[in-house]
């Protein structure tokens, strides 16, 4: 015997037709929903205005820490330069490794020349000039040509 998959239902005899159907609008049903709208989006703008300031101070704390690590690494790196920086500025040093690594002598003191270096003259001053009085002459000259 063959079972049909309809057993149980109830049919009604003839088909409901709602072509014919006008919706009404109801005006308190949609104003109740406006009212809804309103109140989510309320809420919703409440709970981002209440957000935003945690979000940005957790930025500003991750930005702090980043820039922190940023800060011990410049200065580990400035450490290691001043060392690099006073192991090439020790002459013994610089001496050691020309005369080992790149087989440079001392010159013999006959070939030495020694230079004198004058010390800084205090700010304001002015050295006198062999050719002071000449080049002044000039400059005047000029001047009184371009009048």
């Amino acid at each position: 015997m063959r079972m049909r998959s309809d057993e149980g239902v109830v049919r009604l005899g003839k088909p409901v037709d709602n072509s014919r159907v006008v919706r009404q609008v109801d005006l308190k049903t949609r104003r109740e929903i406006w009212w809804v709208i309103l109140l989510v989006a309320v809420i919703a703008g409440a709970a981002g205005l209440y957000a935003w300031p945690a979000l940005e101070i957790r930025r500003a704390g991750l930005a702090a820490v980043e820039l922190d690590r940023e800060k011990e690494r410049l200065l580990e790196e400035n450490r290691k330069l001043n060392l690099e920086k006073s192991a090439l500025q020790n002459l013994e040093r610089v001496e050691t490794i020309a005369i080992r690594d790149l087989g440079l002598q001392a010159p013999a003191p006959e070939r030495s020349i020694v230079v004198e270096v004058p010390p800084p003259l205090p700010p304001g001053s002015l050295i006198a000039d062999e050719d002071a009085p000449a080049r002044q002459a000039r400059a005047g000259e000029r001047r009184e040509e371009r009048r």
